[in-house]
């Protein structure tokens, strides 16, 4: 069975990152395993710190069939203080477990997929795993990808979820979901501003920023 990782900072997790998750997860029958990213060293968090994060997205799942939370890079980063949480170095635990011939997909938001060429060793994360693109309003992925990023997923785009069961790895399937405008940026903001912001993340989400004090005026 395809193995599914959603990884992000989740600072907070709101609805439409649930989104994504509940669609990935249907579409391609699977179990979504959240991965929250860790605290970058030598400062600040920017927002709430990973324990936290990982706290807000673990009320968010609870409940959720198909949705659980994975914390190997907040357990990685204890071990190495000083380490940065890269992609790349998170599917090669991963295939380190899995072996390298299970499928295994990265669920990111287009976004991200656009952003791609700026990651470390970008282009090696095709050799280790599929990429389960979602769409995302205003991110075009239709011909308007940067130059070597279209040269580089060329011939990788695939019609059917089955295909990703197919192959360990290389692979790009487009998760088309209805589309949400919730940003953790926003969110943030509309907290320090005292705008209304509850509805836009998970009641247990909501309690947990409250009780904590997170996002203030400060944190922006």
């Amino acid at each position: 069975m395809l193995q599914l990782f959603y990884g992000g900072t989740f600072d907070p997790v709101h609805n439409g990152h649930l989104a994504i998750a509940r669609a990935a997860r249907d579409e391609l029958r699977t179990v979504v395993w959240l991965v929250p990213a860790a605290d970058p060293p030598h400062r600040a968090a920017p927002g709430a710190h990973a324990e936290q994060r990982a706290a807000m997205l673990e009320l968010a799942v609870r409940g959720e069939p198909g949705l659980l939370v994975d914390r190997r890079e907040l357990r990685r980063a204890a071990r190495d203080p000083d380490g940065r949480s890269y992609t790349i170095d998170t599917l090669r635990e991963l295939r380190g477990e899995l072996g390298h011939a299970a499928p295994l997909a990265l669920l990111v938001g287009a976004d991200s997929f656009v952003g791609l060429p700026t990651w470390k060793e970008w282009r090696g994360l095709f050799e280790l795993a599929h990429f389960v693109v979602a769409e995302r309003p205003g991110i075009a992925l239709d011909g308007e990808l940067p130059a070597e990023l279209a040269q580089a997923a060329a011939g990788r785009w695939r019609q059917s979820p089955a295909a990703l069961d197919q192959a360990p790895s290389g692979c790009i399937f487009r998760l088309r979901q209805p589309l949400h405008e919730e940003s953790a940026t926003d969110i943030r903001r509309r907290i320090a501003a005292g705008r209304p912001w509850q509805a836009l993340v998970p009641p247990p989400v909501a309690a947990f920023v409250a009780r904590n004090g997170l996002y203030g005026r400060a944190a922006l």
